[in-house]
């Protein structure tokens, strides 16, 4: 019998982390009987005077959030890193490691309105946003070696509030997530002297079999060692590698892109789509004065949704213990979110 992918299960190289990952596409046959989650909100007001993000209303510290226009931005009320704590003492023992983790949170709001989102807005709207993101990098980027900028959409991922926004959480140690990419594109640029994720971008564009979206300046794609359902990656056509790099024909483009992207999720089962997004390029403080010609920016989304807006995909069992399993293949996922319109479903509504 030979090989096809769509229907045999196999496992599949991440050459960013360093792991494979199983891939069981025959599994969707099988029938669900599992959890069923709440369908995401939908009927959210404009302003409400009891959503502490919106402009005027009290925040549980007693702050009042202003009046903004656009973006606002602000230090997280209840912050998981402060910048002035005790250190804790060293130790000897290897089996008991503690080091100094000194940081700072802020909270950043898309848009005074609470019913609108990327793909509901104005492009100019979505170019505010990106150039608050490149600002907030820039300005926590002289003190702090990371920067992680991240959205948790819908309850389904842990959002509690309904008013778009995202976190930016500053830290003075490098987390083990972009760690992990640090040590693996340096690795691949040693052996190669070419950037993985630039020769990666330039092999899904020649080989167009899992491409979501693209224009000028952008590509998504679902990774070929995708976990998540419908996971994608925003990849660059034009080498950069932090956020400050980008030029204004990135920056316009990269609005569309994300417009875009984000409608056809929403389109995929007509809900507001859940996910954790986040961005990802070299390190900052004082890696702004090394080289890090081995990074390549690019943003990561991972859903959860799985088969429809209430079944999702859980990483428990067998992903917990041994390695990542997904069912849908990531190239059934691409073709799936690629043929979904670029406009949003709610703005064609009669």
């Amino acid at each position: 019998m030979a090989f096809n992918p769509n229907e045999h299960q196999h496992v599949r190289y991440n050459p960013l982390r360093n792991e494979w990952i199983l891939v069981s596409p025959h599994r969707t046959l099988r029938p669900w009987s599992g959890q069923v989650e709440t369908a995401p909100l939908e009927n959210i007001p404009a302003y409400d005077p009891s959503n502490p993000l919106c402009p005027g209303v009290k925040r549980a510290s007693g702050l009042v959030t202003p009046i903004y226009e656009s973006t606002y931005v602000f230090t997280n009320d209840f912050p998981a890193l402060l910048e002035n704590v005790p250190e804790p003492p060293s130790s000897d023992d290897p089996l008991f490691q503690a080091a100094p983790a000194g940081g700072t949170c802020r909270v950043m709001c898309f848009h005074p309105k609470s019913n609108v989102y990327l793909p509901t807005m104005k492009s100019e709207e979505v170019e505010a946003i990106i150039e608050e993101w490149i600002n907030q990098m820039k300005d926590l980027g002289r003190k702090y070696q990371w920067v992680q900028i991240f959205e948790n959409r819908g309850s389904m991922m842990g959002c509690s509030n309904p008013h778009p926004h995202c976190q930016i959480w500053a830290s003075s140690f490098l987390p083990n997530e972009p760690k992990i990419k640090d040590e693996n594109q340096r690795n691949y640029f040693k052996k190669y002297g070419r950037r993985m994720l630039e020769d990666y971008t330039k092999k899904e564009l020649a080989k167009r079999e899992r491409i979501v979206w693209e224009n000028n300046e952008w590509v998504v794609v679902v990774p070929y060692w995708a976990v998540w359902p419908f996971e994608t990656m925003v990849l660059p056509k034009r080498q950069i590698q932090r956020f400050a790099d980008c030029d204004q024909s990135q920056k316009k483009e990269l609005a569309l892109t994300l417009q875009a992207l984000v409608a056809k999720y929403d389109n995929l089962f007509k809900c507001s789509f859940p996910y954790s997004m986040g961005w990802h390029g070299a390190p900052t403080g004082d890696g702004l004065n090394e080289d890090q010609c081995h990074w390549t920016f690019h943003g990561i989304y991972y859903p959860p949704l799985l088969r429809s807006a209430t079944v999702k995909k859980f990483m428990v069992g067998y992903e917990m213990l041994a390695q990542s399993q997904r069912d849908l293949t990531a190239e059934k996922a691409a073709a799936m979110l690629r043929e979904q319109p670029e406009q949003h479903y709610s703005l064609s509504k009669p």
